[in-house]
């Protein structure tokens, strides 16, 4: 009987809990469920092709795959197995106890968990979306089937977690960082995770309104898009590009900080032009908000739009040249380690270099004319979201895997995974861009023999079962490595989150650390005693306490969504008024959370 109710206590633990570590880790799991389901859709979609005219799954089938495929693996593969790094790690290094908003962070995972789940019960409840990832109206809006519906509010629930987590970061970064460390000092991880934020912040309304829109013209006759009725379907293409592009520098800068944090320390040297990379991240996160119209350019926008936004792509591209020969040079006569966070790491930059450069020639608007809706853009940009997005989530997994999980992975299996992998990677979308010059267009269920795309489309497919097995060999590792023990500092690392004891405390910092240096903890290894200085004495800590509210208002929003889209009002009603009434339980219950006494950190410190 103990055993039972310890069990539905640690349950209760984990759907109650507000710490950012356990949301971190509830975000990755979430993330891994949806990147292995995003992958079997891809896989079918590729066995389809794997010949000429194969019949593998019918056309309808192959539409709503494509569909979710790209769906999934950008809204809830992708971005939440970023924010689970993000929520676990981000706090540790600016040396904070928490973010600065802990209910609102669970909040946020319930929403895109929930959103999530309810776009994929589109499955079973009568066929899932078919328009394509980009939904382009009218295409989106004249279809009178259930899938869009589940498109529409799945990623407005989903949507509004997101745009609750970027604020939290935000917030989190500007006031919550350790006394010494000014933005200037913070790990690019932290600076990349911030700049991302701002993004989510921008450019997440965009899509909210047009996902408004696209709701009202569907559920209640609004003609928004319908051109018979003045409407205007291009208004669509903005909208949502206007969140698109910035989206996908959501997704890579993150990215990109986790390669600096990984080759700075297994090159065993500072980040080569620290300010530049900055700078760079910046700069990036700027410009991206002026290049959404160059998936555009065969609409018909005109020659002078066309023009700006070619030449605001082009500009784009200096300054993630720049962090390509920072990268470089922080390696350039370091002891370089090649673990397989490092392999990962190494192999992105040739491989997101190659999707860089299809980027400007795409960005070239005439050469675009003959390039668009071909293979080619396929290829472009998995390149950029595989050779950038993923090897930096494969290399932050294996990094922080021994901090999040107090065990290291079997390196034997990492590095047979990564070449694996990465040969499967380039087997698939190499070939894709010699598809696409040839002519064959995207979003196609078949193609007939004879125009010389068999040979081509069959290596496509081969290297995709590649990445298959090679992800099957890192969930092995997963499982196999749990015996692995690891010690609070594997890697000799050299930000805060080196410095706290193995498993990491609920509280994170017995005492909040003084940050003298960039890269304060190598700094204490070379110029102290190896060991956080403390900004303040040892007292007790100010925990939240955790809430059961935000699962209530995520399922909530989930019930009301079901109203909506099939017509049954007092459901929806129903599910707005749970919402509703967790949010007012909420704003009149004080919670003044509980205390950790200092006596209690130092017994578990002295066992540490």
């Amino acid at each position: 009987m103990s055993q039972a109710y310890a069990k539905k206590s640690v349950l209760w633990d984990w759907l109650t809990t507000v710490d950012h570590k356990k949301i971190g880790i509830l975000y990755l799991a979430a993330g891994g469920f949806f990147f292995a389901l995003g992958g079997l859709e891809a896989m079918l979609m590729r066995i389809q092709l794997m010949f000429p005219e194969l019949g593998f799954v019918s056309e309808q089938t192959f539409n709503e795959l494509l569909t979710m495929h790209g769906t999934t693996m950008i809204f809830l593969a992708a971005m939440p197995l970023l924010f689970g790094f993000m929520n676990y790690i981000v706090p540790l290094q600016i040396g904070a106890r928490d973010v600065a908003f802990p209910f609102l962070n669970s909040l946020g995972f319930w929403l895109f968990f929930f959103g999530g789940v309810l776009l994929n019960l589109s499955w079973f409840l009568g066929g899932a979306p078919d328009a394509g990832w980009t939904a382009y109206t009218p295409l989106s809006s004249a279809y009178s089937g259930t899938g869009i519906d589940y498109y529409v509010l799945g990623l407005q629930i989903s949507g509004i977690g997101t745009l609750i987590a970027g604020i939290n970061f935000l917030v989190t970064i500007i006031n919550m960082r350790a006394p010494g460390m000014s933005m200037m000092r913070m790990p690019l991880f932290t600076w990349s995770s911030f700049v991302a934020s701002a993004l989510i912040l921008f450019a997440f309304p965009a899509l909210t309104v047009g996902l408004l829109l696209l709701m009202f013209e569907r559920l209640f006759g609004a003609t928004y898009f319908a051109v018979e009725m003045g409407g205007n379907v291009v208004i669509w293409q903005h909208l949502f590009w206007i969140f698109g592009h910035p989206e996908v520098y959501i997704l890579i800068l993150p990215a990109f900080g986790i390669f600096s944090e990984v080759l700075a320390t297994f090159s065993k040297k500072r980040l080569f032009g620290y300010s530049a990379m900055v700078f760079a991240t910046l700069i990036i996160g700027f410009l991206g908000f002026m290049v959404w119209a160059h998936h555009m350019f065969t609409v018909g926008i005109g020659p002078v739009a066309n023009a700006i936004f070619a030449v605001a792509t082009m500009a784009i591209a200096v300054p993630t040249g720049i962090k390509i020969f920072n990268w470089l040079f922080t390696m350039w006569g370091g002891r370089i380690q090649f673990t397989t966070a490092n392999l990962f790491a190494i192999g992105f930059i040739p491989s997101f270099v190659m999707g860089g450069v299809t980027g400007i020639m795409l960005a070239t608007s005439a050469a675009n004319y003959q390039f668009h809706d071909t293979y080619f853009v396929v290829a472009h940009f998995h390149y950029v979201i595989i050779g950038g997005v993923v090897l930096g989530l494969f290399s932050g997994a294996f990094y922080w895997w021994p901090r999040m999980f107090g065990y290291k992975l079997n390196e034997t299996l990492g590095k047979w995974f990564f070449w694996l992998f990465l040969f499967g990677f380039h087997l698939t979308f190499f070939v894709q861009h010699f598809v696409g010059l040839m002519g064959m267009p995207r979003r196609v269920a078949s193609y007939l023999p004879g125009q010389g795309l068999d040979s081509l489309n069959l290596i496509s497919t081969v290297g995709a079962f590649f990445m298959a097995f090679a992800f099957i060999l890192f969930a092995v590792n997963v499982v196999v490595s749990v015996k692995n023990k690891s010690e609070a500092d594997p890697w000799d690392g050299r930000t805060l989150e080196w410095g706290i004891p193995s498993p990491t405390p609920e509280y994170n910092f017995a005492q909040t650390p003084l940050v003298r240096e960039l890269d304060p903890l190598w700094y204490e290894k070379m110029h102290g005693n190896g060991k956080l200085k403390a900004a303040e004495p040892l007292d007790d800590i100010h925990m939240p306490n955790g809430s059961i509210l935000p699962i209530i208002m995520s399922f909530g929003l989930f019930v009301a969504a079901f109203g909506l889209i099939y017509l049954v009002h007092p459901v929806t009603i129903i599910g707005l008024l749970i919402t509703l009434v967790c949010m007012f339980v909420r704003s009149i219950k004080e919670d003044h959370g509980y205390h950790i006494h200092k006596e209690d950190i130092q017994n578990e410190e002295g066992a540490g």
